[in-house]
């Protein structure tokens, strides 16, 4: 077969010319980046359960390191705890999302203010990138003169 190409070579060919390049999980690279400054949500009272859980079963099973076998009996244990028994789990759930509620309020009064605070911590971190450039290209040039 001189010169000829097979089925499987042309069919790859025109797949990898008519692809678009995409990010991970197929999304697209468009997407505004996260604000480190925002509050992170509430953990729910199924999750601050699971934080205590984690320690005593670590506790009881220290040679277990499988995460899913955590969580499956942490589910477990979960599902069979009355109503009664999950509410001090539900009150620190609240507690949080109380506190996570006037958290987001204040970050969302100094979004609407405008990026005061930004704006600095964005000179700054440019001047400090800028200072450290600087210093690598008088080096490279100090070894080009001589």
């Amino acid at each position: 077969m001189k010169g000829g190409k097979s089925k499987s070579d042309t069919k790859s060919a025109k797949l990898s010319v008519n692809k678009k390049p995409t990010t991970k999980g197929g999304r697209k690279s468009g997407k505004a980046a996260k604000d480190p400054n925002k509050p992170k949500r509430p953990a729910s009272a199924f999750f601050v359960f699971m934080e205590e859980f984690r320690e005593i079963y670590k506790k009881d099973h220290p040679k277990n390191k499988s995460v899913a076998a955590v969580g499956k009996a942490g589910g477990d244990k979960w599902k069979s705890l009355s109503e009664v028994e999950k509410r001090p789990y539900v009150d620190k759930a609240e507690k949080r999302k109380a506190e996570y509620e006037k958290n987001m309020k204040a970050y969302n009064k100094r979004q609407a203010e405008g990026p005061k605070d930004d704006d600095l911590e964005s000179e700054k971190s440019v001047s400090e990138v800028n200072d450290d450039d600087d210093e690598e290209g008088s080096g490279e040039e100090d070894d080009d003169d001589e």
